[in-house]
């Protein structure tokens, strides 16, 4: 199933999406006034032909206003660095690498986290202040959504734990990754996690078919599948779990393509007023104005 969450005529409502007729339909019952819905439905491990049975009405996309599929997640969005092999060396070689002189290719997942507040909808503006940072970047990915509580998991049985996957962009102030010499604070910019606009369940979105694609206005920056990870979606969840319990609704950014600003000479940052487009197979599509202030 495809679900999400929309604005229409002033209410926010919960929704089954169908893509190819573009087109949402309404979850009714106790989601209609529940602050998180889709949280609820990854905890609960409620099925499509459950929620199904509650719809009321439909409308057409042109009709709402998607938003993040997850209200507020239930705690930072787990992310990972140079995580394709072209990329790891465009980011090696941007002079931004903080912790140069390590290998390209990382030799184990590097790990790090942006903070809850930096969740932004499929449509919001990126807005950042110059003042601030003169370097944002864009970084096109897919996530990850974990769907049931895990310990220990073994890459063999970690697609098992997944509910579905997530366009996303992993915006970054690349001075304030380089400066501070580690990647929260850079990363973790209010606006700065763009997500939606739905969640695709992983029975629907087999990781062969999964394409990220960015543009910037309108010019083609960046591809990547996700069968070309460094370490692939199983591994994550397993190098997570071996540290951590993994919760229902924890998001996971699985790392960006080759094709960031940064990678281009001179860098290619994001200015006002450029539109940003992620767009993911099956997990539609992104797109951010960026505004500064």
């Amino acid at each position: 199933m495809k679900i999400g969450r929309v604005s229409h005529l002033g209410r926010v409502r919960m929704v089954l999406v169908d893509e190819a007729n573009a087109t949402v339909r309404f979850i009714g019952g106790s989601f209609s006034s529940h602050l998180n819905p889709v949280q609820a439905v990854i905890e609960r491990r409620i099925r499509a032909a459950e929620l199904e049975e509650l719809t009321v009405g439909k409308a057409d996309f042109s009709e709402v206003t998607f938003l993040s599929p997850i209200s507020a997640p239930v705690r930072n969005i787990f992310a990972v660095g140079k995580n394709y092999t072209e990329h790891a060396a465009e980011f090696d070689a941007s002079g931004f690498n903080a912790t140069s002189g390590a290998a390209a290719v990382p030799a184990f997942p590097q790990i790090f986290t942006k903070a809850t507040t930096s969740l932004a909808g499929p449509s919001d503006d990126i807005v950042f202040d110059p003042a601030h940072t003169s370097s944002v970047d864009y970084e096109g990915e897919i996530g990850v959504v974990i769907g049931a509580e895990c310990r220990n998991v073994s890459p063999a049985d970690a697609l098992a734990k997944v509910f579905g996957f997530v366009a996303l962009n992993d915006v970054t102030a690349r001075d304030l990754q380089k400066n501070h010499a580690q990647w929260f604070l850079g990363k973790s910019l209010d606006t700065f996690c763009p997500v939606g606009p739905w969640i695709t369940t992983e029975d629907e979105a087999p990781i062969p078919s999964l394409k990220v694609q960015t543009w910037v206005n309108g010019e083609l920056r960046q591809v990547g599948m996700l069968t070309d990870l460094i370490f692939d979606v199983p591994n994550l969840i397993s190098t997570l779990s071996k540290a951590m319990t993994l919760l229902p609704g924890d998001l996971i950014a699985t790392g960006t393509p080759v094709g960031v600003g940064i990678g281009h000479s001179p860098p290619k940052f994001l200015q006002h007023g450029d539109l940003v487009r992620v767009a993911v197979t099956g997990l539609g599509e992104l797109n951010n104005r960026v505004r500064t202030r």
